[in-house]
């Protein structure tokens, strides 16, 4: 059985050596870890193939900064090409804490398709964020949720572990957002194709070094996804609706 860790990464030298010993240190079984490196400037990608002499990780470098979701989609690719049967998604900067992936890996082994690391689920929690970060972060979780009739409580989250038969269900390579508006297609397309969604709680501690990674042009694309998305589903039932018509007629 192989599992994979993605960790794409922008400019984490100071975090990626001690996240990756971590990691290794939690006793799962045929583990790998995935980097993929964004061309960081302040060597992490140098840091990265001096670790995949150590310790099993494998490193893609690219040619910029390309993206949360263009790394995912491209480290999906690489991770089910090596024959890999779960995948997580993590971050690189301690948000998410090593302890927890073999109780992600346990529910995902349990039947899950999709087993999310919950901060908005009861036993999850956020430190580190002030009240208004807590306030936006909410409200566009209720803006999605509701826009797009998703269960899901946690869409945004970062910390997740598929089944890799899920991520064959759909075709994860049209989902074109590139920041952090990808997850959210992510468990949009998973729900509605009727595919098992586990929340676990888990508590996640804002960056302690390094620089945040989100910016303006991530919260543009979270509004225009979660607008696009809305949108073609109420197109597509309504094609739906058209044709059960003329069938009856």
């Amino acid at each position: 059985m192989k599992n994979f860790i993605i960790l794409p990464t922008y400019n984490e030298k100071e975090n990626l050596a001690e996240l990756v010993m971590e990691i290794f240190g939690q006793g799962i079984n045929d583990l790998s870890i995935l980097i993929i490196d964004d061309n960081s400037p302040d060597g992490t990608g140098v840091l990265a193939d001096e670790l995949s002499q150590k310790y099993p990780v494998f490193v893609i470098h690219r040619r910029g900064k390309l993206g949360l979701g263009s790394a995912y989609r491209e480290g999906f690719d690489y991770c089910l090409d090596k024959g890999a049967e779960y995948i997580f998604e993590m971050d690189a900067d301690f948000s998410h804490d090593p302890k927890d992936l073999p109780r992600l890996l346990s529910a995902a082994k349990d039947g899950a398709d999709l087993v999310i690391g919950s901060r908005k689920i009861k036993g999850g929690q956020i430190i580190g964020w002030n009240w208004e970060r807590h306030l936006y972060s909410n409200g566009a979780m209720f803006f999605a949720r509701f826009l797009l009739n998703l269960k899901t409580r946690d869409i945004t989250a970062g910390f997740r572990c598929f089944c890799t038969n899920a991520l064959k269900k759909i075709d994860y390579s049209k989902i074109k957002s590139n920041g952090y508006a990808f997850q959210i297609e992510m468990v949009y397309h998973l729900e509605k194709a009727g595919l098992k969604i586990v929340e676990a709680p888990v508590t996640f501690i804002d960056r302690q070094k390094g620089q945040s990674k989100l910016g303006q042009k991530d919260i543009r694309e979270f509004f225009k996804t979660i607008l696009n998305l809305k949108i073609n589903r109420k197109a597509f039932l309504l094609f739906i609706k058209s044709i059960s018509r003329h069938k009856t007629t």
